[in-house]
């Protein structure tokens, strides 16, 4: 769940705008008449022929998020964030080969992070740090919108529309909540069970069309998808609908766009340096589990040289008898990614652990050395800061308002003229 799925989606076709051309004057006399037809068609003979008009192309928004909670790890960074930058810097194209222009969001998710309990003292500055930190890797405000969640009110506002026309059996089946739910004990809180019900609010007020998700996430966007469904069959149906959009100055099409399941290449997949076979967690109560970004080498190398690993001399990827084995090797292929990793199998296949081990933690050094070196840069600079992020949620609230408009006007309330 710290993961917050990306959202690929169109925008609205915008106006074309044209000029009238002025009608010729009628000639009089009838040699006056053949005589500038005659050169008109001349003159249409001599001229080249226009190049066709440039298509017209729908943009594409991305929206992605990481909760804020604790420090950020080596495997939010290499899993997701790095793969935000790549694609911010890479041109997307239709299935024409056309360029598509995208509209990018990467946003903080603090209202998610707080459906676990949160430490306030802390829920600022890990906020803060992580906006930073997306800065720092490479997303970049100049081509990019970064952004709060909790600083666009219209998220939390579109929950509350949705929670109310949800049932609650539901929510009830979600098996995120299930599992959170035991371990918390009495102490769960709504929020938890209300999670998904927000996370559709973030999809639905971007207007996502295609949506990449994880599979501990798909079950959360049929969700989306049966929300959708019901709301436009509660509200979005009949003339009543169309006078209320009318009477509004609105589009009377449907506020939601229904969204679809996104197959997209995986991105790097970083387990605990303590069990290879599980995820690498914020959540885990070990801080020797993870490489934190903002670790200092020391701290790296020594988390590495403590790290489990067995006793079988020689490196190997994809023995699942040697999950520590096919980690490490992983991580070091992507902090590395200038190199094949047929070519990193013929420098480690003969190693042992207590020779690889320095290799992987210099590696990893090396890799997050510009990135630490840039973020305390920007933290160090408030002002710079939080305009990227005013600037961000100015932008982003500039298309969710517009949603959360529609779905008031749907639902019937006495919008603000």
């Amino acid at each position: 769940m710290s993961l917050f799925a990306t959202l690929l989606m169109a925008a609205p076709r915008t106006a074309r705008s044209f000029t009238p051309t002025g009608s010729m004057a009628v000639v009089t006399t009838t040699r006056r008449t053949i005589r500038t037809t005659m050169m008109m068609s001349a003159t249409e003979e001599a001229a080249p022929a226009a190049p066709p008009a440039a298509k017209k192309m729908k943009p594409r928004r991305v929206l992605s998020g990481v909760q804020p909670t604790g420090n950020l790890h080596l495997g939010n960074y290499l899993g997701a964030i790095r793969q935000w930058v790549e694609f911010q810097n890479t041109d997307q194209v239709d299935d024409e080969g056309n360029v598509v222009p995208t509209e990018n969001f990467f946003c903080v998710v603090d209202l998610h992070a707080i459906t676990m309990p949160q430490d306030p003292k802390d829920l600022k500055e890990s906020t803060l740090a992580s906006a930073a930190l997306y800065v720092a890797a490479g997303i970049d405000p100049k081509i990019s919108n970064i952004f709060v969640q909790s600083h666009v009110s219209e998220h939390a506002e579109l929950t509350w529309l949705l929670n109310c026309m949800t049932p609650m059996n539901w929510l009830e089946r979600m098996i995120q909540f299930k599992e959170k739910a035991r371990k918390q004990g009495e102490s769960v809180g709504v929020g938890l069970f209300d999670y998904p019900v927000l996370m559709a609010a973030d999809i639905l007020l971007y207007q996502a069309q295609k949506i990449p998700v994880g599979e501990d996430q798909r079950q959360h966007l049929e969700l989306a998808r049966d929300i959708v469904r019901r709301f436009h069959d509660l509200y979005c149906k009949g003339n009543q609908y169309k006078k209320r959009c009318k009477a509004a100055g609105i589009p009377s099409r449907q506020p939601f766009v229904e969204p679809e399941a996104m197959i997209v290449k995986e991105g790097a997949r970083i387990m605990s340096l303590t069990d290879g076979a599980s995820k690498m967690s914020k959540s885990d109560a070990n801080d020797g589990s993870r490489i934190n970004v903002l670790d200092p080498p020391k701290v790296i190398r020594d988390k590495i040289k403590r790290c489990k690993t067995d006793d079988i001399r020689g490196l190997e990827w994809d023995n699942p008898e040697r999950p520590e084995a096919t980690n490490l090797l992983n991580i070091y292929l992507a902090v590395q990614p200038d190199r094949t990793k047929e070519d990193i199998v013929e420098e480690v296949k003969d190693m042992n652990w207590g020779e690889f081990k320095p290799l992987l933690g210099d590696a990893i050094v090396a890799h997050l050395e510009p990135i630490q070196t840039r973020y305390h840069e920007i933290r160090a600079d408030e002002e710079y800061l939080n305009s990227v992020l005013n600037d961000g949620a100015a932008a982003a609230r500039g298309i969710a308002a517009q949603t959360l408009k529609a779905a008031q006007v749907a639902m019937g309330f006495a919008t603000k003229a």
